[in-house]
């Protein structure tokens, strides 16, 4: 239906009304008392002529066709409206029967008796009833098969999705449940590849180009939000390019930074893992994470498929990530720095509340670093292993340089051998020990999927 698809707006006029019309013209051509309404008749007939006129200019410079009623060009403005919801529903019947709900399942550990919370102790469909020793759902996702070959169907999805699970099963659109394996998992760009028999499933994405995306442009969600299965949110893209400090370890301290998408489509727990799709269908980004805090709404991303395919192709060879190995586990020595100075005012604090009597002092738990008074960023070594352990890296090194570059947090650290160093590469390590400058330079090994 256009705005204009109804007779009011119409331009045709009947042959029988034409008729009508030349009859009364020629009847009353003669009549001298009927002149005057001649002379008004005439100047409707002007008026409506210049109207259809300007009508036709319109349709000449900005395109269109007919003028009636069912006209296929009877409103530009309707035009676009009618293409985009068209548009809509065909990009998302292209890619809904290859979005599936990805279940992680883990034994529910003893002593965790079922119903100690208050519920029923069921998986929720109260059918089976879950003991401890028992495996249970404990978290629900989505993925996209994205591969079929050798009779095996291959599903995109989040780390954080299948992260701990004894058991993988995949849920798909016409409500087939069927068991899936691990083919590879990586943390630091949360992604995953699954792997399930490929029987009877006709529909793979198709990959797009995240690169081709434009701020503004309709993207689409599909996933298993809330575990409601096979659902659909529109939005924007906000914004193309975005980095994001995440917690790799989820324990607050931001330790990696991601390159994500950023859209205001509603992305809700159970979405992860799923596609972000174009208006044509493909798919541009694997919705990842939201921002769940109070006073927050429509601030959704996903990773970009661009920067998951090579991962994606990496995982689906070696199961891992092949990226060059230092072999520290480190702390931000600004995170130290902010400890000690809790346990400064802790121990300030006792010592008022005592009122002069004598405090009792307890030991921190701090190490001595000797650091010298300008040293304040760096990273300290909790354990070395491998090629660190094997340079003499010590615990208690603090780190700051890594060739040429300063490094103030474990996220520097990361982010320069990971970006700007390969495997088997030389790497020059400067670090403090008891208050004095040393620097090392090893081989970076092969980050394996054990490390």
């Amino acid at each position: 239906m256009g705005l204009f698809d109804d007779d009011f707006y119409s331009t045709k006029v009947s042959r029988r009304a034409r008729s009508t019309s030349s009859k009364d013209d020629f009847a009353f051509s003669n009549n001298k008392g009927m002149r005057n309404w001649s002379n008004v008749r005439i100047a409707f007939v002007a008026s409506f002529t210049s109207a259809v006129a300007a009508v036709l200019l319109f349709v000449l410079v900005f395109g269109g066709g007919g003028f009636g009623p069912g006209s296929h060009s009877a409103s530009v403005s309707a035009s676009g409206s009618t293409s985009l919801e068209q548009r809509t529903i065909q990009a998302s019947a292209k890619v809904r029967p290859a979005v599936v709900s990805v279940i992680n399942e883990q034994t529910v550990p003893y002593g965790l008796m079922p119903g100690t919370d208050g519920s029923e102790g069921t998986t929720g469909s109260g059918e089976e009833e879950q003991l401890p020793g028992s495996k249970q759902e404990v978290g629900v996702g989505s993925g996209v098969i994205f591969k079929l070959a050798n009779g095996k169907a291959y599903i995109i999805t989040n780390h954080h999705v299948i992260a701990n699970a004894e058991t993988v099963k995949v849920l798909l659109v016409n409500g087939e449940k069927r068991e899936a394996k691990i083919v590879g998992s990586d943390q630091i760009t949360d992604l995953a590849v699954l792997e399930m028999d490929g029987k009877d499933i006709k529909t793979v994405a198709e990959i797009g180009k995240s690169s081709k995306l434009q701020p503004a442009e309709f993207v689409l969600a599909i996933g298993n939000p809330l575990g409601l299965g096979d659902s659909l949110a529109m939005g924007i893209v906000s914004k193309t390019h975005r980095i994001v400090p995440v917690s790799l370890n989820e324990d607050g301290v931001y330790d990696w930074q991601q390159e994500v998408i950023q859209v205001n489509v509603s992305i809700n727990e159970g979405n992860s893992g799923g596609p972000l799709i174009d208006m044509d269908g493909k798919v541009v980004g694997i919705n990842s994470m939201k921002i769940a805090e109070v006073g927050v709404e429509g601030l959704g991303f996903a990773i970009p498929i661009d920067n998951a395919m090579p991962i994606i192709d990496s995982l689906m060879e070696k199961g891992y990530v092949s990226r060059p190995y230092l072999g520290v586990y480190t702390v931000d020595l600004e995170q130290y720095f902010a400890q000690q100075q809790m346990e400064d005012q802790a121990a300030e604090d006792s010592g008022k509340a005592d009122s002069g009597a004598a405090a009792g002092t307890e030991e921190s738990e701090l190490p001595e670093l000797n650091l010298p008074d300008e040293v304040f960023n760096g990273v300290i070594v909790i354990e070395a292993v491998g090629p660190a352990k094997d340079a003499d890296i010590r615990l208690n090194d603090v780190i700051v340089k890594l060739d040429e570059k300063s490094i103030s947090s474990t996220m520097e650290l990361r982010q320069y051998l990971y970006e700007q160093k390969h495997i088997g590469d030389e790497i020059k390590v400067t670090f403090y020990r008891d208050g004095k400058l040393k620097t090392t330079s090893f081989k970076l090994a092969e980050k394996t999927k054990d490390e």
